[in-house]
């Protein structure tokens, strides 16, 4: 496969940054959409730069890459939260986050599925997250996460017939990212008390994300389909104290 590319979104930092860096060594070639280009200098990294929340570019952009990469692959990772309490959700917040996190996915796959039909083979991995359960202030967030691990279960049962794998990725608190840190600073003391309320007993990293994702997106990972995998130390579990 050290000629098939894969399109990943929001790759220029964090989670993001990983999971291209992860393919890269892989041996697959990466095309990052995103607004801010990947500083990794590899020839096996394309970088587009594409405002995800633009519906007219995400097309025209899809278009163009489906047409002159063969596409394998199709990692959706750009999101945003946008936290409100209830009281406060603004609409106009969960359109945007919407078109993003759903409208975006379904352009991409939309382009790059007829090369991948024809192929019969093709690996689409969503990235959701644990908040997709719920969590205080995630309205607009769960709700447009939780929406992309029912789509995934759809294009799963639709895609299956042609050897395309469709699963979800469902990062728990990844403590090195740009939005983990906006709303927990890598110097606050809430670090700790966080790391010890998870069973694994410390803190998600981008690299545990990137190599769930490389797993799924393994030719080897054809059986495993409309699936959610939780990275997240096992946060996703109730637990109870006797």
């Amino acid at each position: 496969m050290a000629h098939d590319t894969i399109i990943v979104t929001g790759g220029s930092t964090g989670i993001g940054a990983a999971i291209c860096a992860h393919l890269i060594e892989q041996g697959l070639n990466v095309v990052n959409l995103s607004r801010r280009p990947l500083a990794l200098g590899s020839h096996q990294l394309v970088n587009v730069e594409l405002d995800l929340s633009d519906r007219a570019a995400v097309q025209e952009a899809a278009s163009e890459v489906s047409q002159n990469h063969t596409i394998t692959g199709l990692v959706h990772n750009a999101g945003l939260i946008r936290p409100d309490l209830l009281e406060s959700v603004s609409l106009s917040d969960f359109d945007y986050l919407s078109e993003v996190h759903i409208a975006a996915a379904i352009t991409l796959a939309q382009a790059v599925l007829p090369g991948m039909k024809a192929r019969q083979f093709g690996r689409i991995v969503l990235i959701t997250s644990r908040a997709a359960l719920g969590l205080e202030t995630r309205t607009s967030y769960s709700a447009t996460k939780s929406g992309m691990m029912g789509m995934a279960r759809t294009w799963a049962l639709e895609l299956g017939p042609h050897g395309i794998t469709v699963n979800t990725v469902a990062p728990g608190p990844i403590q090195d990212t740009e939005m983990f840190e906006a709303v927990v600073p890598p110097d606050s003391e809430k670090l700790a008390t966080l790391a010890a309320g998870i069973p694994v007993q410390r803190l998600g990293r981008s690299q545990d994300v990137a190599h769930a994702v490389g797993f799924l997106a393994d030719e080897a990972s054809g059986f495993i389909t409309g699936q959610t995998l939780m990275v997240c130390g096992g946060a996703s579990l109730g637990s109870l104290s006797l």
